[in-house]
């Protein structure tokens, strides 16, 4: 393997469909004399019960009958309490040439040198510094050295058995800061990078492989994770580490590690900058799915959220072809407990097909005084009026212009009328209700002008305000909102990140939670807004 340094800056992991496989917990396994073994050394964040370190789920990734994994991590230990306990000892005793060992400490390093509990602290830094104690807790004497002096006694250990050594940074802690998550642990993550560095030694830089994925997914849902503290993850964290630790793996120019991977292994892709990996978005989407919905409580006001696809995909509004609506994720802004939350959008229709379609009467039997509807609609609008295979175009506009036709897809005869024609109903029909109606303008596409998104604002964006101010209803103009924020994310990042491939109009699920969150932009920007009421209160 080449001993170029590794450095890798953000992760993505493809793991098509096989997220389930590599869930939960391996059982240990022992080194193997006729394969290479692949060696854990580090801490609780590797090995921490029976799945709850990633060091236990690493096995999954590889093919055991070309090599071998053994998770020798231990909870609760640093790099220099995992030596002077004799844990390093053992794995050194089994090493044996062409053997791979990854090293990970840190967490544990910065506590106090000396006490009666743990003593478990280095000394800071990379020098050759000492410190001679007499040790309370193991009651003899010791020198201590520095987080450097262990490391680089990990790697020059492993490389005399003809093994090769790859060290990695620290996994990430829960802890946040203006919207991001913390890189590192004190400066340990630095350090070790340093050490591989000067050492040639082959790095994977798993602090910020695993930051970039946090900051996607957002504190909400990593904070599902760590349910007990801001160390340690759940089996799903764990799990999710693991998949990390591979795409890291995989980026190192050479490594032989990349031809032994299981099936599960080799569906991870090396480390690209700002692409959203599927696990982490099963993990945000997980909440969204139709069957993870609360009751609706009829005690309760609701808000109804009526639209085409850009709301809700498809008639399931489950994620298919990894495509969702920003009607799923904005159930995350409100507190549940006080108001229903209620995506009834339909894709493929206008403001036009949702009224003779049935859509719009299936909201209007539970419509109720002190509810809400939000409504989206334009980007079906602009189809033709009358065809055989949907036929459901509006006239442009805002007037009362109309056209008679025989609809060719329904066999019905059927007066067509504007665009605006069609949101002045849902508006009255909502307001007959004791119900309040909001009107936003269609999401933009990922259409770019050179540096600017591509506005509608001269058609359904227009018309769309132009409908609301001459109604007096409250008014969110989405279509501005989310192309500001497309542009300050820059054209590379929004088509890598909002929108799945080959897709210039269905968001991907960081795309729909960029989408809902511009939406409720809009809500906070009208003050008088009762719904705002109903915000959770911790809500970003």
């Amino acid at each position: 393997m080449s001993g170029r340094n590794g450095i890798v800056a953000g992760a993505v992991l493809a793991l098509l469909g096989l997220v389930a496989q590599g869930f939960g917990g391996q059982s240990q396994v022992t080194s193997e004399p006729n394969v290479p073994t692949l060696y854990v050394v580090g801490d609780s964040t590797a090995s921490n019960g029976q799945d709850l370190g990633w060091g236990s789920h690493l096995g999954g990734y590889f093919d055991s009958t070309k090599i071998a994994v053994v998770n020798r991590a231990r909870g609760g230990r640093s790099s220099r309490t995992f030596q002077a306990e004799g844990l390093w000892d053992q794995v050194v005793g089994q090493l044996k040439s062409g053997d791979f060992v990854l090293i990970q400490f840190g967490h544990n390093d910065g506590g106090p040198v000396n006490d009666s509990s743990r003593a478990r602290g280095s000394l800071p830094g990379l020098g050759e510094e000492t410190q001679e104690i007499h040790n309370q807790l193991a009651n003899r004497d010791e020198v201590v050295h520095t987080f450097g002096w262990y490391m680089r006694k990990y790697v020059a250990d492993t490389r005399a058995k003809g093994a090769t050594p790859i060290v990695l940074s620290l996994t990430v802690r829960n802890i946040w800061k203006d919207g991001k998550v913390e890189r590192g642990s004190g400066r340990f993550s630095g350090w070790a990078a340093q050490v591989a560095k000067d050492g040639n030694v082959a790095f994977v830089d798993l602090t910020n492989i695993i930051a970039d994925q946090y900051d996607l997914l957002g504190a909400e849902r990593v904070a599902s994770l760590f349910p007990k503290d801001h160390t340690h993850t759940n089996a799903e964290g764990a799990n999710l580490n693991a998949a990390l630790v591979v795409s890291g793996l995989k980026a190192l120019e050479g490594c032989p590690l990349a031809g032994m991977l299981s099936p599960l292994g080799q569906a991870v892709t090396p480390p690209a900058q700002d692409v959203f990996m599927k696990q982490t978005e099963a993990i945000l989407t997980r909440p969204w799915m139709p069957e993870a919905q609360p009751p609706v409580d009829n005690n309760l006001p609701t808000l109804f959220l009526i639209g085409d696809s850009t709301v809700r995909t498809g008639s399931l509004g489950n994620g298919a072809n990894g495509q969702w609506g920003w009607g799923a994720p904005i159930a995350d802004f409100f507190d549940r407990t006080r108001i229903n939350v209620r995506n009834l959008a339909w894709g493929g229709t206008s403001s036009r097909t949702f009224i003779t379609q049935g859509f719009w009467d299936k909201v209007l039997v539970d419509l109720k005084p002190g509810d809400y509807v939000i409504m989206q609609f334009g980007h079906n609008d602009a189809g033709p009026v009358n065809d055989s295979s949907r036929a459901r175009g509006t006239i442009r506009g805002v007037g009362e212009e109309s056209q008679e036709i025989d609809n060719q897809l329904s066999g019905k005869h059927e007066v067509v009328h504007t665009y605006g024609w069609y949101l002045r109903k849902l508006i009255a029909d909502t307001r007959a209700k004791g119900a309040t109606p909001i009107v936003c303008s269609p999401i933009p596409r990922n259409g770019w002008e050179g540096d600017r998104v591509a506005r509608a604002s001269q058609s359904y964006g227009l018309w769309a305000a132009e409908t609301a101010e001459a109604e007096g209803v409250l008014f969110i103009d989405l279509n501005e909102l989310i192309a500001r924020r497309y542009e300050q994310m820059g054209r590379p990042r929004v088509t890598s990140l909002c929108f799945p491939p080959a897709e210039h109009t269905h968001t991907s699920a960081f795309g729909a939670r960029i989408n809902a969150a511009c939406v409720v932009e809009g809500l906070r920007s009208h003050a008088d807004c009762p719904l705002l009421g109903y915000l959770r209160k911790d809500a970003p």
